[in-house]
């Protein structure tokens, strides 16, 4: 197991899983969004994507970002995470999840963030996984309002 920054190299592997990602929580954004949202994501200072490989082939990432803000000052947030299914049940998700936290660390954050996004779906698993690896629910909600 290979747990590296994922390269500008690493985009179509990185975008297949992003899309296989989306699809499976019922996400319905268009690869086109994702793969020039990733391009940019790839080369910003203010993000990190993490890739894990086995035996050359890259089955998981991670994409976290960081934003400054007057509550908390620097804050990073672990927007996505994703395992393919062949190789769930490995601890790579885990493996992620303490690469965005040492990212966030590393640059001086308050804190690491995690939006769970339901999409009518049970995700109390979700709850419970992220909860055992230190996450805590502060009963915030997140509202979002489309500008396009």
């Amino acid at each position: 197991m290979t747990l590296r920054t994922a390269e500008p190299a690493d985009l179509a592997a990185v975008l297949d899983l992003a899309v296989d990602f989306y699809a499976e929580d019922g996400f319905a954004t268009p690869r086109a969004r994702l793969e020039e949202h990733l391009r940019h994501l790839l080369v910003s200072d203010a993000a990190r994507v993490a890739v894990i490989a086995l035996d050359e082939q890259i089955a998981a990432f991670a994409i976290s970002t960081s934003s400054y803000g007057l509550e908390n000052g620097l804050i990073a947030e672990l927007e996505d995470l994703y395992v393919a299914p062949a190789f769930r049940r490995r601890g790579l998700a885990a493996e992620l999840i303490e690469d965005s936290a040492r990212w966030a660390a590393g640059i001086g954050a308050a804190q690491l963030e995690i939006v769970v996004a339901p999409n009518g779906m049970d995700v109390s698993h979700l709850y419970r996984y992220y909860r055992a690896r230190g996450f805590a629910d502060e009963g915030r909600r997140l509202l979002a309002r489309p500008l396009r």
